[in-house]
């Protein structure tokens, strides 16, 4: 048995902004995926992840009180049972969506009524999904916005204008041939997403960061979607590079601490500018250069993932 694949996401603008009702830009990425499967011989991964599916499922029979959203729980326990297992390429920790794929997944398979991406999928359904998606995935996060299942689940970029106002876009065509890029840099260690959530919450407590995130923060990452999305990409590299200077000074604890000079080094040559993916504090950093040969160079001994070529 194997499933349908889901693939992971990168989330190019609005990482921590979203909380407070930036808008965001979300981006499919199947260069990693993930499907639900049965083998003869599971391997120790797979018995771990088949344990995991049996406390999720637990959840998700709580989750159904809600009345949001229901599943066939005897298939899914059955298969549960049998030894299923969620087969993934997706790095855990890294900031671009496994437990989001695993999510689209057991909803795919198991949901009753589910809303499926051959509907017209209206702005109420879109925000239904996001809800359900929100609920299930706070089961690995402790709480989840919903976004990284959704953008699994259709495949989609996903623009997000607020907190109630997401919907599918289309991104501008890429340049193959083009010397700009967007990149992962790995950061060779993992990152988990609710103590770092937790300490941007701590944060906003105080009111000179609050002002920083709605007068500094926000607005740059709003109009990095804009640009982005308009194809302006002289407009939209002014914007990374004050986003990237924002990140620096003041989500320090969320960037890896052998990367702070490297942060530095770009924003001040110019050669490639740094953003955090996903919540930070370890897995996937992501980058953008106007020049991919010279961000190699200045980035000599990392491993460098183009994800989108201008």
């Amino acid at each position: 048995m194997k499933g349908p694949l889901f693939y992971s996401k990168i989330l190019l603008f609005g990482e921590y902004g979203i909380i407070k009702d930036s808008k965001g830009l979300s981006i499919p990425y199947n260069f990693f995926k993930g499907a639900l499967k049965t083998d003869e011989n599971p391997s120790e991964q797979a018995k771990k992840s088949n344990e995991g599916l049996k406390a999720f499922a637990e959840y998700l029979e709580a989750l159904q009180n809600d009345g949001l959203v229901s599943f066939d729980l005897n298939s899914l326990n059955e298969d549960i049972d049998n030894g299923m297992y969620f087969d993934s390429s997706i790095p855990q920790g890294y900031g671009i969506g496994s437990s989001g794929a695993l999510v689209a997944a057991i909803y795919d398979k198991y949901a009753h009524d589910k809303i499926t991406v051959l509907e017209n999928l209206t702005r109420e359904k879109l925000l239904k999904l996001k809800a359900i998606f929100g609920k299930m995935e706070s089961f690995f996060h402790g709480k989840s916005s919903g976004l990284d299942p959704l953008n699994s689940y259709l495949s989609l970029p996903i623009l997000i204008n607020s907190k109630d106002n997401i919907e599918s876009t289309i991104l501008p065509s890429q340049n193959k041939g083009g010397k700009g890029a967007v990149f992962l840099l790995d950061s060779g260690m993992t990152g988990e997403t609710a103590p770092m959530v937790q300490l941007f919450m701590e944060k906003m407590k105080h009111e000179g960061f609050r002002n920083i995130i709605k007068d500094k923060f926000i607005k740059h990452t709003d109009a990095c979607v804009e640009h982005f999305l308009n194809g302006d990409i002289k407009s939209l590299f002014g914007h990374v590079k004050q986003l990237s200077n924002v990140v620096l000074h003041h989500f320090k604890p969320m960037i890896p601490k052998q990367f702070h000079s490297l942060w530095k080094k770009g924003i001040e040559t110019g050669d490639y500018y740094l953003k955090l993916c996903g919540s930070g504090g370890g897995g996937y950093i992501l980058g953008f250069t106007e020049d991919i040969d010279k961000a190699r160079t200045a980035l000599s001994g990392h491993k460098l993932e183009v994800v989108y070529n201008f």
